[in-house]
């Protein structure tokens, strides 16, 4: 007789053979009952709807939705095509948010399928598929697949979408449009559907983004071809930015939108800079002085377990790196890490006091931060040296949040990008709160992300004149609410709010 062991991984192997083929919604078919149920006891899948399975960590705890936003695209390619076949399409709107690299999970997912049932179809942690009763675009080129996913083509996409998404979602709306380099398909469906009234509407979404070639091509040929035109902008307000057709970059041209929608929010409720800190040396001597609460907060925020005599140790080198407990010894890395990025962070800084422009500083020297902050568990050989090559070469998750960091392939365009509009930005609160808030967003490495943002705003902070911010690990939840409700709904005023209450009181902490 086989030992429990023995069973459970028998039925690990059943569950790694689906992984290998790349399904993640797993059905009651495809495994016996007796491995689903083996499975479903130790935590190694997740019930999703009745028959609907997904893989788990046994080690995650209850409640906890990372597995479930990590999982929802690839669950909702599997379990749609299973029921539809390939009958089915995303929604206009989410179409286009997927064709610009928007992958924030959505409280419901809208889908197209003449086989639909209009109504709801539950899911885990207060999300849901719509499968709407509408019939699908009938030509080949007007879907297409992205991770499984069967979404409409973006002109088609575009077309398609209601005039309210413009007002509703003009961020999003503004980067896909703008990643259109002539009106040769946009046209071509137009005039295929004789849309007249969506050509006046495309026309004038156009001329909104300063792509006057396109609109006036699109009015013209409409006319043309026999159709009245009347231009519409169904914009709310005239876009701030306009966009060459050479700017056809969807993630950098969001990013660009992203920044130029925030700055006055965040000019609104942020504190004005106190000017330039003419005292350097008691500057720099503070920042002494803060850091083993700065490093307590920050390490504490990202789950490490540390007390502050630990890191005074390690600030004063008495600390036993060899250290038995294996926990301790992760703790104390990190610490240490902490300490030695802390020192790179002070020479940018410095840099920036002596009149350094901060956006270039932080370019030049983020990398050096990151090495140092690693460069301790690399020693130890808790992670590969090749970690600290640069940034991410994967997918990464945020833990429970709905925000999906945009694929690694394209930071090698944001990151520039980023930099180039934290160099360009006249406002030192903007510096602070959108170079904290996009860094994150973007999420360039595997690790160390949060710690890393922390320290872009207080170099940011100290750029304006501000005093070094703590962000208390009491205040941890509200903090990740604030970043979440930015990344994921595109509201940057609590984030803002959040940080400007911290200045306020004594810069959080003291």
């Amino acid at each position: 007789m086989a030992a429990p062991s023995e069973k459970l991984a028998q039925s690990l192997d059943v569950l790694k053979k689906l992984q290998d083929q790349g399904i993640v919604a797993i059905r009651t078919s495809s495994m016996t009952r007796t491995h689903r149920e083996r499975l479903l006891k130790n935590g190694f899948i997740q019930e999703v709807m009745k028959g609907w399975y997904i893989p788990t960590r046994p080690d995650e705890p209850a409640g906890e939705s990372t597995a479930w936003y990590a999982s929802f695209w690839h669950f909702a390619a599997d379990y749609l095509t299973a029921r539809f076949d390939d009958e089915w399409c995303l929604s206009p709107e989410q179409s286009v948010s997927l064709h610009i690299g928007d992958w924030t999970v959505p409280r419901q997912l809208l889908v197209r399928s003449p086989k639909g049932g209009n109504k709801p179809t539950g899911l885990l942690h207060d999300t849901s598929i719509f499968d709407v009763r509408l019939d699908i675009p009938d030509k080949q080129e007007s879907i297409e697949t992205k991770e499984g996913l069967r979404i409409m083509s973006l002109p088609t996409a575009l077309i398609t979408c209601s005039p309210g998404q413009y007002r509703s979602h003009p961020i999003e709306m503004r980067s896909a449009l703008s990643s259109i380099p002539d009106a040769s398909d946009i046209l071509r469906k137009l005039l295929a559907g004789n849309h007249s009234t969506v050509a006046g509407r495309m026309a004038g979404a156009f001329r909104n983004i300063g792509r006057e070639k396109i609109a006036n091509t699109i009015v013209e040929t409409m006319k043309s071809a026999g159709h009245t035109i009347n231009a519409t902008d169904p914009f709310e307000e005239k876009s701030t930015i306009s966009f060459s057709s050479r700017d056809v970059s969807p993630y950098v041209n969001r990013l660009k939108i992203m920044w130029e929608t925030f700055r006055e929010p965040v000019i609104e409720h942020f504190p004005a800079a106190p000017g330039t800190i003419t005292d350097k040396a008691a500057y720099l001597h503070q920042l002494d002085d803060i850091f083993v609460t700065d490093a307590y907060h920050s390490l504490s925020i990202e789950g490490y377990r540390v007390s502050e005599a630990l890191i005074e140790r390690v600030r004063e080198g008495n600390w036993n790196p060899d250290a038995t407990d294996d926990r301790e010894h992760y703790n104390a890395l990190a610490a240490r890490g902490y300490w030695q990025a802390f020192q790179a962070v002070k020479e940018s800084v410095t840099k920036i006091l002596e009149g350094a422009n901060a956006g270039s500083a932080t370019d030049d020297d983020h990398g050096t931060w990151y090495r140092e902050l690693f460069g301790p568990s690399v020693v130890a050989g808790i992670i590969e040296a090749a970690d600290l090559a640069g940034y991410r070469n994967r997918p990464v998750y945020i833990r429970k949040s709905m925000h999906t960091p945009p694929n690694w392939e394209a930071l090698r365009e944001l990151i520039p990008a980023f930099f180039e509009l934290l160099k360009n930005e006249e406002n030192p609160a903007v510096r602070v709160v959108l170079g904290h808030f996009i860094f994150v967003y973007i999420h360039p490495y595997v690790d160390g992300n949060g710690r890393m943002g922390r320290f872009l705003m207080n170099v940011m902070l100290a750029a304006g004149g501000y005093s070094w911010l703590v962000v208390p690990v009491e205040k941890r939840d509200e903090y990740m609410n604030a970043l979440e409700a930015a990344s994921a709904n595109q509201d940057i005023v609590p984030f803002t709010r959040f940080l400007a209450d911290l200045i306020s009181n004594s810069s959080g902490l003291t």
